[in-house]
């Protein structure tokens, strides 16, 4: 603040007579019924003498914006009070002019109080014929509004504000001090950026915007002059109501009256000004997530909020972290992407209309940051009126009797991230992905081999009374959900088809701690409280055996950013809805940065995504998929390389897909937030199903965007120790058995006999034909003879020179 130069003998005298007439004038312009007792000016000199030397100043609560990643685009405003304070340059000087007219005429002259102004309080107030008047001044004014905005306690507040003659000494000691240390354009300005102008306008910037939708820089004289005649008393002078608008003009003219008075406009301004007819916008800033810029944007608000409110830096509290987000000024670039969700919102439309119970819920991830781009899903998020109610009956039947309303379609529960109650949906087989790295980091390739029956039983210890449990045991015996034997697998071929007769016994070979611990690295937050009692127990975890198939419940943005991770190459980042912040001063905060680290190895991550890519109907970099895809159409719909996984609970009470690209993760889940034991079946490839939605959403995030491959595992974490298959050709079958589990390998002899020309009976051959891994399984062939009298070649049943035995010159099989 600058000082200004005062004549010594003008301060002097101020001083004087302000200490002086403190103990009297004042109470008699606050309290002229007890004007001249002795009593309020012994109580006016004691409060004087007590004040504190220094006044002590706060900025007031501003309101901070959010915008998406452009820093453009409008997402959501929040604040305590609406302001946003301007410099005066940027403060139309019919604004500064119009405030000066109506508050304070001498504001130029006084210095911070205004002897004459108290002296006609006090005559005018001794008479019970006239009005009572103040004898405030703007610096007064202004001193008033600071000591409420510094007071840390409600009782401060209430000091600063109530009318008694100790309020009206201390803002005159304090408004002399201010007027010595700070210009008159400064007082101004602090003055025109406190003023409360009514209908929640704090501010000139703030009430521009409310009454003309207009920055103050542009404020005609007739407009200025409606703003500064508010700040006397904005209910009563409120234009936007239909008893005080009469009121507003009436006080507009009188101020545009004594903008003439004092010079401030022509009286030929003046009569123009007056002959306007006063419009007024009525256009509140939206304040919150319920009334975000677009009212799909609401979930991803609320997100955002959730952080903020989560973050220690912003205040040990969460009382002091929402009044610093509510009252700090800042510029907030969220993540949202505005094509990204778009995409998400026209794909959820096309899925789901608002008044469908089944909730289709969308979340895109940046790989490689953790930043959040779109979180979209068929619900508007607002909280439904209790008088006039749209929200439709309960979908669960028992809610429903007892007169329950769903949620649906409107809502303010977080039900893509999680929280206040929602823990969740189970996923079904997308959770497959952690047993494939669990596997991969005990040192297992993707070429690992398994002969996936119909049926398999396992170690795993369950309630025999379980539909789950083998006949007459207590043992966990999953099935295939075609009812199918799986057949020979690797990880691709089993992750491509979804064959739970793999994955059960792979969880169970590496351990299914292991594999929850990998869930765990990869951000699943296991809320349910029944989940948590195996997540956060090793030997319950040990025997979890149903986990591979996705029974823990999750949500849309952890499983994005699950599977974000690996396409990061195993670097995961934190979710993360902000990408800066930046204070009232301009300085940027350092935690809007992504928070991240490396949990998988680049080789694993890669080898897992390789194995990703055969469900979606893209081509991994090794390997075969096998003749079955779960959602083959994912390729061809994006148009750009990717990888993902399809996922169904029992009697498909929720259906999941996760889909990416290495700029990309999408995460949908289809399901009933307020009935998990919906009788509804969740559907994948139909047009009202996951599937689409999820393809569409990618589809059209990327456009516009380069087409990146994902990077190839190594051959090691790809093919493993490969090592060759002896032959077998047209021996007898527990001979065949032997050279193989000789040599290494898991014989299985398959059940369906092939035409060959060995002997009926004998082995054909094997498959694979040559090579595999060390420890894999081969299946020996059966032959069901019909191809001639000639020995087969080796191991693949076909013609050759060898005879029953083994090699040899053709002779005849007998």
């Amino acid at each position: 603040m600058r000082k200004r130069d005062h004549n010594v003998l003008t301060n002097a005298a101020s001083l004087l007579i302000c200490g002086l007439l403190a103990g009297v004038v004042v109470a008699a312009a606050a309290f002229p019924a007890v004007a001249m007792s002795g009593l309020a000016a012994k109580a006016g000199a004691d409060t004087f003498g007590a004040l504190p030397k220094e006044l002590s100043t706060a900025r007031a609560p501003q309101i901070s914006y959010l915008l998406a990643k452009d820093g453009k685009t409008p997402l959501a405003t929040m604040y305590d009070e609406n302001r946003r304070e301007v410099p005066l340059k940027d403060i139309s000087p019919h604004m500064q002019k119009a405030i000066v007219a109506a508050e304070d005429h001498d504001f130029y002259e006084h210095n911070g109080v205004d002897l004459n102004g108290v002296a006609r309080a006090f005559v005018n107030n001794s008479s019970a014929t006239n009005d009572k008047q103040g004898a405030s001044t703007l610096t007064m004014q202004f001193v008033r509004l600071n000591i409420a905005y510094s007071a840390t306690h409600p009782a401060d507040v209430i000091a600063a504000t109530e009318d008694t003659s100790a309020r009206k000494l201390r803002e005159m000691r304090y408004a002399l001090q201010v007027d010595q240390e700070m210009t008159k354009d400064e007082i101004l300005e602090g003055y025109l950026n406190l003023a409360a102008f009514g209908n929640g306008a704090y501010g000139v910037y703030a009430a521009s915007q409310v009454y003309f939708n207009k920055p103050p820089k542009d404020l005609k004289i007739e407009e200025a002059a409606m703003l500064a005649g508010l700040v006397k008393a904005p209910s009563s002078f409120d234009p936007t109501t239909e008893s005080g608008y009469p009121q507003a003009v009436a006080r507009r003219d009188y101020v545009i009256d004594n903008m003439a008075k004092i010079g401030a406009i022509t009286e030929d301004e003046a009569t123009k000004a007056k002959a306007v007819k006063l419009k007024v916008k009525d256009k509140r800033t939206p304040n919150g997530c319920v009334a975000t810029n677009k009212i799909s944007w609401g979930f991803f608000c609320d997100a955002f909020y959730r952080w903020w409110m989560s973050e220690e830096t912003f205040g040990s509290t969460s009382y002091d972290r929402e009044r610093r987000l509510k009252s700090g000024g800042y510029t907030i670039v969220t993540t949202l992407d505005v094509q990204a969700q778009k995409a998400a919102d026209d794909a959820v439309k096309r899925s789901r209309p608002v008044n469908s119970k089944e909730a289709i819920m969308l979340a895109v991830v940046e790989p490689g940051t953790g930043r959040v781009r779109a979180l979209s899903v068929n619900r508007n998020f607002k909280l439904d009126n209790p008088k006039k109610p749209k929200n439709l009956p309960h979908s669960d039947p028992k809610q429903r009797d007892r007169g329950r309303l769903g949620n649906y379609p409107n809502t303010v529960n977080p039900l893509l991230t999680g929280g206040d109650g929602i823990t969740g949906y189970q996923a079904g087989s997308v959770f497959k992905i952690f047993t494939i790295v669990a596997a991969l980091e005990k040192g297992l390739p993707l070429s690992h081999t398994i002969n996936a029956p119909q049926q398999f039983k396992s170690d795993y210890i369950i309630d025999p009374s379980s539909s789950a449990a083998c006949p007459g045991t207590h043992f966990y015996c999953p099935t295939n959900s075609d009812l199918q034997p799986g057949g020979v697998k690797d990880m691709r071929s089993a992750f491509s088809s979804s064959t739970n007769t793999y994955f059960v016994p792979l969880q169970q070979q590496v351990g299914a701690e292991n594999v929850v611990d990998v869930a765990k690295r990869l951000g699943i937050g296991f809320r349910d409280s029944d989940d948590a009692k195996f997540a956060n127990n090793k030997e319950a975890a040990h025997q979890w055996g149903a986990f591979t198939l996705g029974v823990s419940q999750t949500t849309p943005l952890e499983l994005a950013n699950a599977y974000a991770t690996l396409a990061a190459d195993g670097k995961y980042c934190e979710p993360i809805p902000v990408q800066k912040i930046t204070d009232l001063d301009g300085n940027e905060l350092d935690v809007a940065k992504p928070r991240c680290e490396q949990r998988f190895s680049k080789d694993v991550a890669r080898a897992a995504v390789d194995a990703a890519r055969c469900p979606v109907g893209d081509s991994p970099s090794g390997g075969s998929c096998g003749s079955s895809r779960t959602a083959a159409e994912g390729r061809g719909m994006v148009g750009k390389p990717i990888a993902g996984k399809s996922g169904t609970t029992d009697a498909e009470k929720t259906a999941s897909l996760v889909a990416m690209t290495k700029q990309y993760a999408v995460a949908g889940i289809l399901a009933d937030p307020d009935w998990p034991q919906t009788n509804v079946r969740m559907k994948h490839k139909t047009s009202d199903g996951v599937n689409w939605p999820v393809f569409e959403t990618l589809r059209d995030a990327m456009k516009g965007k380069k087409a990146i491959n994902f990077d190839p595992p190594g051959r090691k974490i790809s093919e493993g120790d490969q090592r060759p298959i002896p032959s077998v050709n047209c021996v007898n079958i527990e001979t065949a058995k032997q050279r193989i589990s000789g040599a290494g390998f898991q014989p299985v002899v398959s059940s369906n006999p092939i035409v060959s020309n060995c002997p009926a009976g004998t082995a054909a051959g094997t498959s694979p034909s040559n090579r595999t891994i060390k420890g894999g399984v081969v299946t020996i062939q059966v032959s069901a003879g019909g191809g001639g009298n000639n020995g087969g070649d080796g191991n693949n049943g076909g013609p050759g020179n060898g005879p029953p035995g083994g090699p040899g010159n053709g002779r005849p099989n007998g």
